[in-house]
Order: C-alpha cells, then structure tokens, then sequence
C-alpha cells in the first residue's frame, strides 16, 4: 500500500505533458485555429506545464494535406509561428508514428527545429523500426520517448523483450500506453513495476498514456505516478480519441508541486471546450466505449457506433461478442 504522507508532498522529476491537440486532434481532425494553439501554448506556460505536443508528423505522401489541418503534419514552421523562439521553460514535442512518418526527410535536426521531443509511436511487432527512429531522432539532437501502444493486447514476456530491445536504445523515456482504455489500477501497479525494472536497469524514465474508457483515466495515471512513473500525460477537458484522456484539471488539481496552477487551465476549458462541443466535436465517456474497453478492443467501431447516432447498446454489445 503506499504512503498517505505522499499525497501531501510532490516528486520534483514528475514531466506533465499536454497531449490535446495531437489526442484531440484525432477528434476533429486537427483543425484547431491558430488563435486556439496559441491560447492553449500561453495556458501550458502559465500553468507549468512541462512538455506541449503539438500533433503527429505525419507523412504527406500517405495522408492529403487537404483532408487535416496543419497539426496532423507539425511542420516546424508552423510551429515557429506559434511558439517563436519559445524561450520559456515549456518544451515542444511531435508524435511521429512508426510507418506513417517519414522521419529521415521530415525531421530536421534540432539546432533548426522549434521541437525539443519526438515521441516514437508503435506497436509491439514495430519495435525494431522505432528503435531505428528513435537513433535517427537521437543523432539529430532530440529528447525521445518510445510509447509502445495497445499493450493491453499482449502480456508479460512480450513487454519484457521489448523492453529489453529499447532501452537498449538511445531512447529517453518508455511509455505505457494503455490505447483501448482496458485496465485497471492493480494491472497498472504490476505493469509499472515491469517497466520500472527496466528503466531502472538502463537509467530510462517511465510514462503513462492513459485512455478514459472505463473512467479510469485519472485513477490510473495517479495510480503510476505513485509507482513512480515520472512522465504523465493529460488533455485539457479529456479531449482525445474516443473516450479521451486523462483531465489535465484532474491531474494538475491531484499533484502537490506548487510549480502547477490550475488557474489557466480552468480560463482555457471556459473558453474553448464548450464551443468545441457545440461544433459538433464528440468525445468523452460514453457506454459504447465502455464496451470496447471491457472487451479489450480497439475503439474504432464504437466511434463509428457514435457517428451513426446508434443508441441500442445491447445490441452494440451482441456486435463487439459475436452474439447472433
């Protein structure tokens, strides 16, 4: 059991990273006005936020630049016309997933990008090919972190080869990626422990990713702080994919450093999260991810569930189990 004396005291290595407009950017999208990035840029500095990721660097042979906004694809540019020379403490991070990014020509080095971080982006068969980013990323003078998704999906003797094979790498962090919302805290306690014997063994940081399918978002990512994961993840008002994520209210109001201010955070949600809402933008708990979550699957039909304005929940469950 851990100590109650913790929760009235802070770990000063703890990094908050905001994931709204790479997470919530899947949710409409990623057209986000520049008025909103920048707004959300100035809330992250004002509330000590430490990491701010500013979408995916997809690539655009494989994705038409027509059919996203400019955060689906982060050029430094774009950045630059937010951030300017960001001489703030807050850092500048990018997702670059694994096959969908073409890292050697689209990832300048560093002494001329705006971006501190790459985030590696992939699936346990894709380990191999996000080591080789991670190098590439590493040599150009980035900080890196590997999330390895849908972990949910596999189990122990998997996690421990691959994360053998990465933190052998130059990598800086591993993350735990909980992608379909599936766990609970006891599994993240034991998961936690597993990461951390290997990111103990090679000096790597640990991070959690965590999705809300179950309303366990929260629980778990305060669940992993307390085990010791340092790097955590959040999204202001959930936004994210499906369920969406980990509330940055929730984990800035839990976390005791008096470096974070909720003040900012709470100016941007009544600004913008209710005229989000109001366009159309869907995102958040609802029993269709609830299912998906239990039955361990990806989201994807119940976003599509969603879309149809489907309400027959039980038939919904018959679908997702096979049921005739």
């Amino acid at each position: 059991m851990k100590e109650i004396s913790k929760l009235l005291d802070f770990r000063p290595q703890i990094r908050v990273l905001d994931a709204t407009m790479r997470d919530g950017g899947l949710v409409n999208n990623f057209m986000f006005s520049d008025e909103f990035v920048r707004d959300l840029y100035h809330a992250n500095i004002k509330a000590g936020v430490d990491y701010m990721e500013f979408g995916y660097k997809a690539d655009p042979d494989m994705f038409k630049e027509t059919d996203f906004g400019k955060w689906k694809f982060s050029k430094d540019e774009d950045i630059r016309a937010i951030v300017g020379e960001n001489n703030t403490d807050l850092k500048i991070s990018v997702m670059a997933d694994v096959g969908r990014t073409n890292y050697k020509r689209d990832i300048s080095p560093k002494a001329e990008s705006p971006v501190d971080m790459i985030r590696v982006a992939c699936y346990l068969h894709q380990i191999p090919g996000a080591v080789e980013m991670i190098e590439d990323c590493h040599a150009k003078g980035y900080e890196t972190t590997c999330n390895i998704m849908a972990i949910s999906t596999s189990g122990e003797n998997d996690w421990r080869a691959a994360l053998d094979i990465v933190c052998r790498s130059s990598v800086d962090a591993i993350y735990i990626v909980d992608s379909y919302g599936s766990l609970y805290p006891e599994q993240i306690q034991r998961i936690c422990a597993l990461y951390k014997e290997y990111g103990d063994k090679y000096n790597k940081e640990i991070g959690i990713h965590a999705h809300n399918n179950q309303q366990l978002a929260f629980a778990n990512t305060i669940e992993a702080c307390g085990d010791g994961v340092n790097f955590l993840d959040a999204t202001y008002g959930c936004m994210g994919r499906g369920a969406g994520n980990c509330a940055m209210e929730l984990l800035l109001g839990f976390l005791k450093n008096p470096k974070y201010n909720i003040f900012p955070v709470l100016q941007f949600l009544e600004k913008y999260i209710p005229l989000l809402k109001e366009e159309g933008n869907v995102w958040g708990y609802d029993v269709p991810y609830l299912l998906t979550g239990l039955l361990n699957q990806h989201p994807r039909s119940a976003i599509a569930y969603m879309a149809d304005k489907r309400t027959d929940y039980a038939e919904f469950y018959n679908e997702l189990t096979g049921r005739d």
